[in-house]
Order: C-alpha cells, then sequence, then structure tokens
C-alpha cells in the first residue's frame, strides 16, 4: 500500500478460493435439477440412479463454476508466489530488469543490474512482528483516516487524520513521550536492520550502499469506503516512477491474511499470470522498484491489514536517518 499513489485503475479484484466470511454466490446461480418432466415419463416408470447421479453432478459442476467465478479470477491471477500457510526459508524469482533505472544517475554496485522479487518468513519472528505491530497500533490510535488506508511514518511524522494529515511530533508536542518508548524506536530499527541486511544479501550488494528512502511507513488498512484519494490503495503502479528514490522496495506484513483480513493481497501483476503474495505476520517480501515489478494490492473486504513499507535507495542524497524519540 502506498499513500498518493494513483495508478491505471483495474476493473476487479482478485481473492482467494479460500477466502473465509465472503458471501458465496451459490445462492444466486443454483439451478433445480430437472431430471425428468412428467409429461415426458411413461406412466409409473421410476427415474434411473444413474439419471439423478448425472443431474447432481451437473448441479454440482455448475454451482463450482459460479462460485469460481464470484470469487473473481477476472485479475489473472494464475499462481501463488507465496501461501500465508507455508513458511518460506527464502524464495526468489529473477525477472528482467525494467529501463527505468537509466532515467536516474546509476550507482555502480547497487543500482539494480539483477531484477526480481524475494520473499522469507525467517528474517523476523512472529513476536518481533506482534511487536512492531503494536508501535503501529499506539501511533495510529492517535489519528487515523476517514477512509479505508492511514498511514504513519515515524521518520517525517506523517500521520493520517480524517481527510488530511498531521505531523504527529508538532501535533502532539511532548505527549509522544507517553505514547512511544526508546525501546518501540530500537526495535523498529533493529526490523530495519535485518530487511537491508537481507536485500543485501539477495541481490549480492554490499548493505552499506543502500540507503533508507522516503516514505517508509506503516499502513493499516480495511474496508472502510474511501474518502480520498489517499485512501485508494489498490490502483496498480510502479514504485520507480511514483518514487524516484526507490530502488528497492520491501514489505513487512503484520498481520495474517484470511485471519485478521479478507482481501489485501499483494499482487504483481503480468500478462495473464499474476502472482499473488498472501500476507502472514513476520513475512518479508521485497523486490527491486522498476515497471519490471508492477503492482498493486486488492481491497480489503474484512477486518484489518497491517504492514511498513520500507524503502531504499542507491542514491546517497535520497537517504533519510532512522526515527528516534523526540
Amino acid at each position: 500500500m502506498a499513500p498518493q499513489r494513483r495508478g491505471a485503475p483495474r476493473d476487479a479484484e482478485g481473492s482467494g478460493a479460500a477466502e473465509r466470511r465472503r458471501p458465496g454466490s451459490t445462492q444466486r446461480g443454483q439451478l433445480n435439477p430437472v431430471l425428468s418432466t412428467r409429461k415426458d415419463r411413461v406412466p409409473g416408470e421410476a427415474p434411473q440412479p444413474w439419471l439423478k447421479a448425472l443431474g447432481l453432478g451437473a448441479v454440482l459442476a455448475l454451482a463450482a463454476l459460479l462460485l469460481c467465478s464470484s470469487l473473481g479470477t477476472e485479475d489473472g491471477v494464475a499462481e501463488a508466489l507465496a501461501l500465508r500457510g507455508e513458511v518460506l526459508t527464502g524464495k526468489f524469482i529473477e525477472v528482467p530488469c525494467s529501463d527505468d533505472y537509466n532515467g536516474h544517475r546509476r550507482f555502480e554496485g547497487c543500482t539494480p543490474r539483477k531484477c526480481g522479487r524475494g520473499v522469507t518468513d525467517i528474517v523476523i519472528s512472529r513476536e518481533e512482528a506482534e511487536r512492531i505491530r503494536s508501535v503501529a497500533e499506539k501511533g495510529l490510535s492517535l489519528g487515523g483516516s476517514d477512509g479505508g488506508a492511514s498511514i504513519l511514518d515515524l521518520h517525517s511524522g506523517a500521520l493520517s487524520f480524517g481527510k488530511h494529515f498531521v505531523n504527529l511530533y508538532r501535533y502532539f508536542g511532548d505527549r509522544i513521550q507517553n505514547i512511544f518508548s526508546e525501546e518501540d524506536f530500537q526495535l523498529y530499527r533493529d526490523v530495519r536492520r535485518k530487511v537491508q541486511l537481507t536485500i543485501a544479501d539477495t541481490f549480492g550488494i554490499s548493505a552499506s550502499s543502500l540507503h533508507l528512502t522516503r516514505p517508509t511507513f506503516f499502513s493499516r488498512i480495511n474496508s472502510t469506503e474511501a474518502q480520498t484519494a489517499h485512501d485508494e490503495y489498490w490502483h496498480a503502479h510502479v514504485d520507480k516512477v511514483t518514487y524516484g528514490s526507490f530502488d528497492y522496495t520491501s514489505l513487512l506484513y503484520l498481520s495474517d491474511y484470511l485471519e485478521d483480513f479478507g482481501g489485501g493481497r499483494f499482487v504483481f501483476m503480468e500478462d495473464g499470470a499474476n502472482k499473488t503474495v498472501e500476507p502472514r505476520a513476520g513475512r518479508v517480501s521485497f523486490f527491486t522498484s522498476g515497471s519490471e515489478n508492477l503492482h498493486r494490492v486488492e481491497k480489503v473486504r474484512w477486518g484489518t491489514r497491517y504492514a511498513i513499507t520500507i524503502a531504499f535507495s542507491c542514491n546517497p542524497d535520497h537517504g533519510i536517518e532512522d526515527p528516534a524519540l523526540r
């Protein structure tokens, strides 16, 4: 999810057939089986058992087809890159790099020449994810969007507040020290460092050449209807186009798909073969930021989805410092 990102709208949301709490459409589409009509029968003739079975099978097949249709296949979602129920020690798919990086200053040994996307569940523990989520919850309790998407940026202080944003450090002043602790900010720095090392190791670059860049932020998404453009997180977009400083993007998920929320999967957009990442608390998804990784987030249908977007630039001029308790 990225605030203020606008891309070409997509017509439909994909959602997994295993999604809970979503009403099916078989009630609309079910047909009463008609195995034979009264006028076609010979008086006293009973329907043949095989005919009954055939009719029932046809009805079940039709119901299954309607159910799959109602759950949404219009997105062309053909493959799950990472399922919620699996624990990935490290999965990486290399894809050809786009030309997006050519329009920016290149940094040898850092600017992507090897592009792709990866997922791991062993870098951040679930316990760490729960603790960092509590930091997000404390900060977002101070405000929140009127729409379905709220952000908290501990670096700049940006906090969704109604239909606008406020700087939480200025707006709340010294009260911030009663909300956050130094341990909260140290945890944030530790998590950021682990993600940075993972990206550097995967792409074969020096961690010191990766500079944390803005916007890096917590996101909280629910099913509330969008009130402003900032709430429309579901449009397809390219990070390098939207934010020129981005070279590597990562997301740390802080809640579980189908347990805490429905919808809200991350989708890499590809012709006829979109790839999905199902959020899992502690899961880190990361990728090069160019057009080779056009992506979107499905609309959240129920519950609340928490994550952190952590972005890195090869250009030290775009670097930002870790947040500190002020």
